[in-house]
């Protein structure tokens, strides 16, 4: 069986800065223009049956505002008219109102268990939508630049089951074939899940084709689903449609195609609630193993082979356990013996005193360690220099303890921590996975569409930009960009709601549920000369924040940032934050 290679992501030291100062406040007003919309925005509220987190992960904080990556400064979002507007800018000065580019045939208001509407930009010419009620489009918009080819038209429609999110597609162009995989995101129903939150995540990466020399119409050739018990924080196809990679907190799996999922389900139920195969128990001399035996069995049905590193034990003709032992006995003073209990209890006699076994046989997971209650009360003590109810009883002594009151609440991190994992198209497997430990997810961006969207985690303080590159098997993510401080100024803001960064990474932003955006630029050259007043020396770069605070009471919708502007969407406005690329 192939196993998936650990990884890990290596960060570029010149791209750090270890001598950054912070951000300073700068009061220079941030032109900002509004526009008010013809029709509010389709906001579609959670129902009183999504109640769980990852409900409000996954629609509660839905990003309504879609930038078109593929050209500058154009945006987009539906409205209650089922409309989907677009706003292209050229000059602040001259802004015209959101234009209609294209309109569901199908009303949305009649289905009572729609989702909100998506869409994403699959390439400089073709979109993928959903209407949130379980029907996907496939649309040719013709260059979208250029006003006088541009014409959205319907190329596939179809019925696909429950209602959906598109979280990201590409489109794949060869000689004879032209197909669009497509990523669809459902939370359902798990009745059989008695101990969690009764719903999974489900993500389906379907493929639509049409092959150029028969001239037919598009249709799907392929659907993979994966499951998975959260949200994932990131998904997308690779450009060329061979893999997937994915950044959660709960792994996901395939689902083998006509593999009935119930059927699936109990069998992961029945291992989990397997008992263990034997018990073990360690004292600093000696290891006790307690197999149950089955009924009506005698001293003939057992055979146990010692050696001064391995074991092997054959129940009435059958391997019950072997393989090498985690560290040498005395093979010829370990024995067993069958209890009135019919268990059969061996006694393995330690070569090296004192040293504490992790695990029985190397690699065997099917035994249970018991502890007695002595064993736990000589770890604790071995382990008391690490906790103690007094802030610090000895400050001299050679281990004082952790204080967790120096600790700031930014700095605790969730205690799962997240992995990030490449699945193969082909074999559906998972090929490589890195464990993200506390690198906490904070947003992703497309700095160039023709690749993969990049994701910023956090490290330490800071927060680092990485664009995965999937042609590249030896280093598949590259560190491509740093933001100073960031990780650790983002998470003291308790109301964020969207975080993004401009494609050049010149600036980073967030924004709150209502009303102010914060800017976080960096580092530029300074115009006067300023000293360290600690240090008495000159400071040549300063990064700057700026904060906005928009004119509106309205819950803000959706976020968006380019190289020139950040585009915030409210339900009935939509502002423009000029952000000067002057510091």
């Amino acid at each position: 069986m192939e196993v998936a290679a650990n990884c890990s992501l290596r960060v570029k030291r010149p791209l750090l800065d270890p001598r950054f100062e912070g951000y300073k406040l700068s009061l220079e007003p941030l032109p900002c223009y509004q526009l008010e919309l013809d029709a509010a925005v389709a906001e579609v509220k959670l129902r009183d049956d999504q109640y769980t987190l990852e409900h409000m992960h996954a629609f509660g904080m839905y990003n309504y505002l879609h930038c078109d990556s593929w050209y500058q400064d154009s945006v987009y979002y539906i409205d209650t008219l089922g409309r989907i507007m677009n706003l292209t800018v050229m000059l602040d000065t001259a802004l015209g109102k959101p234009r209609e580019v294209f309109r569901l045939p199908t009303d949305l208001t009649a289905c009572d268990n729609r989702l909100c509407a998506s869409i994403h930009f699959t390439s400089s010419t073709w979109v993928t939508l959903s209407d949130g009620t379980g029907r996907l489009y496939v649309i040719g918009t013709g260059e979208r630049g250029n006003s006088a080819s541009e014409k959205w038209e319907i190329m596939f429609n179809e019925e696909l089951g429950d209602p959906f999110i598109i979280i990201h597609s590409i489109s794949l162009l060869n000689a004879e074939e032209h197909s669009i995989a497509t990523l669809l995101l459902r939370i359902e129903k798990e009745e059989l899940d008695m101990k969690g939150s009764g719903f999974y995540v489900s993500l389906e990466w379907v493929t639509i084709s049409k092959k150029n020399k028969d001239k037919k119409k598009y249709e799907i050739i392929k659907r993979d689903i994966l499951r998975g018990k959260s949200v994932p924080h990131y998904a997308a196809i690779e450009p060329d449609g061979n893999g997937l990679m994915i950044v959660s907190y709960k792994s996901f799996t395939f689902v083998q195609a006509g593999q009935d999922l119930e059927e699936n389900m109990d069998e992961d139920m029945s291992e989990k609630i397997k008992e263990p195969l034997y018990y073990w128990q360690q004292t600093e001399d000696d290891l006790t193993v307690t197999i149950r035996l089955p009924e009506d069995s005698t001293k003939e049905d057992i055979q146990v082979q010692f050696l001064p590193d391995h074991i092997n034990i054959v129940l009435k003709d059958h391997q019950f356990l072997e393989g090498k032992l985690y560290s040498s006995i005395d093979h010829e003073s370990s024995t067993w013996i069958i209890k009135e209990s019919n268990s059969l209890e061996i006694s393995l006699i330690k070569k090296s005193e004192g040293l504490t076994w992790p695990e029985l046989v190397v690699g065997d997971k099917q035994g249970e360690l018991i502890r007695d209650s002595a064993q736990c009360a000589a770890i604790a003590e071995r382990l008391m220099h690490l906790t103690s109810e007094e802030l610090n009883p000895n400050p001299d002594k050679e281990k004082p303890p952790c204080n967790a009151q120096e600790l700031e609440e930014c700095d605790i991190f969730f205690e799962e921590s997240s992995s990030l994992c490449r699945f193969d198209g082909n074999t559906l497997k998972t090929t490589h996975v890195v464990n993200l430990g506390s690198n906490q997810y904070l947003f992703s961006v497309i700095v160039d569409p023709k690749e993969m969207p990049c994701f910023c985690l956090r490290h330490d303080v800071d927060a680092l930009l990485w664009q995965p590159h999937s042609s590249k098997q030896d280093d598949m993510w590259e560190h491509i960009a740093t933001f100073n401080a960031l990780g650790y100024v983002q998470a003291s803001k308790r109301d964020k709601k969207f975080f993004a960064c401009a494609p050049n990474y010149s600036y980073a932003a967030l924004c709150e549920c209502l009303r102010r955006v914060f800017i976080y630029r960096q580092p530029a050259p300074m115009s006067t000369v300023l000293y360290n007043r600690k240090e008495g020396r000159q400071v040549g770069q300063v990064a700057k924040q700026q904060v906005a605070s928009l004119e509106t009471n309205d819950p803000i919708l959706g976020f968006q940032a380019t190289n020139e502007r950040l585009f915030v969407l409210t339900t009935r406005n939509l502002f423009l934050i000029k952000v000067s690329t002057e510091n």
